[in-house]
């Protein structure tokens, strides 16, 4: 069964919002001395990537 491109959106969105989250107050040399956020921020874009090619292949209109 596949998915409906508003539920890719909606990965989407959640995603970016707990990058949002996840960097809130730090600056860089902070983020890049926490293993643990800078992971936590690495897996979140690779679940906007990931809902961003099912979406294009799911539903082309989107893709420009």
């Amino acid at each position: 069964m596949q998915r409906e491109s508003r539920a890719y959106l909606w990965d989407i969105d959640r995603a970016a919002d707990a990058i949002e989250r996840f960097i809130a107050g730090l600056d860089l040399q902070t983020y890049e001395q926490s293993e643990i956020t800078h992971s936590a921020v690495e897996r979140k874009f690779e679940i906007i990537g990931e809902s961003l090619n099912q979406l294009a292949a799911s539903s082309p209109e989107f893709v420009q």
